[in-house]
């Protein structure tokens, strides 16, 4: 007999079988990963694809960037819409947008129609990524909510690293003579699993058509997002000149305005209440510094080794394994240590991080261009361990004081964060290094991450002792 476990949801009574839940909670982890490993999955294809189609630097530098800006500008938007029409909906709208553009971005004939498509794709994981958050807080028993939120960081966390290593095998196979197109034509494969999955399983939480969209709040997030980030991609890459300067602090007015249209908005995007808990705002800063930072360094470390050190995108790949070890490594063995250690399993996770940071940093500065793969490989297995630590502890101890009936919009706002910075973080970091030559272009990008760890490391003091596990 198939075993069902029924809820007790705002919108009333919802019975799934057991199956059906871990099914679910698959395709959701599903949907972010695929979102994750595409805003990734170019930081060691980018070398490749900027060789076969041109455009240089830029390419490389806006193939992360394009789909981060429509991603993150339309992130918040695209959570509200499915409130409104239902989340369901809005995930098979959401899956097969993305799957289409994937499609678009695997036949791209050139750095034009590539940078398009990337765009079209951030648009859609708007739309898709909000909704597998707010399916299972509203139809998930507290039990399997525990363990959802326990898997995704750690599991996410290794998306967004593991899409380089996916990147360099796939390029090294050569796949039916297509290069670098495999990247993104493998999602359309599990685009469409996911998608025929989704009909038969998702469940229907049913739409609250009293939901308005604050359209004013709309357009100030998403132009405040979008040129905020623009202009930090373009003056950390090209040069802090009027141009990028001014973007930047359009983005800021007009998340500033943003902010002040929510305190008085009768159907504000945001709950501002969850933003009034000091554990929860810092967990947010620290998760947003921490995701950006790791994130842009395991891309910047693939480009060091293809473009200093003349390895092949196969070779890179390998190389990296010693930090998606590491992350597997520390992820699982905190999942088993969150409950006794609580917020300082976070901080281990930042001491980690900087030790391997530091261990690098200084072979690199020592060894330069003929430092070793394989000397690199234990600083490299040290950082990931770092970076697991981190991954699977920020999403539950920054939830550890939240209300129940604001978990949603708690545990939403974090994945946003978490997105945000995973391809935000490999654009900046990237830009900076892009921005320099030779060794010292990899040295200046370790310290500048090194020291943005070391100044946020203070604040995991102000996050709850203890995690969502515990106290829910």
């Amino acid at each position: 007999m198939t075993q069902t476990i029924t809820t007790e949801t705002p919108t009333g009574t919802t019975t799934l079988a057991r199956v059906t839940l871990w099914v679910t909670l698959a395709l959701v982890l599903l949907a972010d990963a695929l979102d994750l490993i595409d805003s990734t999955v170019t930081n060691i294809a980018a070398p490749t694809i900027a060789h076969d189609l041109g455009g240089g630097a830029g390419l490389i530098k806006w193939l992360g960037a394009s789909y981060t800006l429509a991603l993150g500008a339309l992130l918040v938007v695209g959570g509200r819409l499915g409130d409104r029409f239902g989340q369901r909906r809005l995930f098979l709208v959401g899956i097969a947008g993305f799957t289409l553009a994937s499609l678009a971005c695997g036949l791209a004939p050139n750095p034009a129609l590539l940078l398009t498509a990337r765009a079209v794709q951030g648009g859609f994981g708007a739309f898709l990524i909000p909704q597998g958050m707010a399916i299972m807080v509203r139809a998930f028993p507290r039990d399997a909510l525990r363990t959802a939120f326990a898997l995704f960081g750690p599991l996410l966390g290794l998306a967004s690293v593991g899409g380089p290593v996916l990147a360099g095998f796939l390029i090294s196979a050569d796949l039916f003579g297509l290069g670098w197109r495999p990247i993104f034509l493998i999602n359309v494969v599990l685009g469409v699993i996911g998608f025929l999955v989704a009909i038969f399983v998702l469940p229907a939480v049913p739409a609250d058509r009293t939901v308005r969209l604050d359209a004013a709040g709309s357009v100030l997030l998403i132009a405040g997002v979008f040129c905020l980030m623009l202009g930090l991609v373009d003056g950390s890459g090209s040069g802090w000149t009027l141009k990028p300067a001014l973007v930047a602090a359009v983005g800021l007015a007009a998340l500033a305005l943003f902010v002040l249209r929510q305190r008085t908005a009768e159907n504000p995007l945001l709950k501002m209440t969850l933003f009034r808990n000091r554990g929860f705002s810092f967990g947010l800063v620290v998760g947003l510094v921490f995701f950006a930072v790791t994130t842009g360094l395991s891309y910047v470390i693939s480009l060091f080794m293809q473009q200093q050190l003349g390895v092949d995108a196969k070779g890179t790949a390998i190389a990296l394994l010693p930090l998606v070890g590491g992350i597997i490594a520390a992820s699982f063995a905190g999942m088993g240590l969150l409950e006794k250690l609580g917020r300082r399993l976070l901080l281990a996770g930042f001491a980690l991080t900087v030790a391997g940071g530091a261990w690098l940093l200084l072979l690199v500065a020592s060894l330069g261009t003929s430092v070793s793969l394989w000397a690199l490989a234990p600083a490299v297995f040290v950082l990931g361990l770092g970076m697991g630590a981190g991954f699977s502890s920020i999403f539950n101890i920054a939830l550890g004081d939240i209300a129940e009936d604001e978990t949603g919009s708690a545990s939403g706002s974090l994945e946003a964060v978490q997105q945000l910075a995973g391809g935000a973080g490999s654009a900046l970091v990237a830009s900076l290094y892009i921005g320099m030559t030779g060794v010292s272009a990899m040295t200046a990008t370790l310290i500048v991450v090194l020291g943005l760890t070391v100044i946020c490391a203070p604040l995991v003091g102000l996050l709850p002792k203890k995690a969502f596990v515990e106290e829910h």
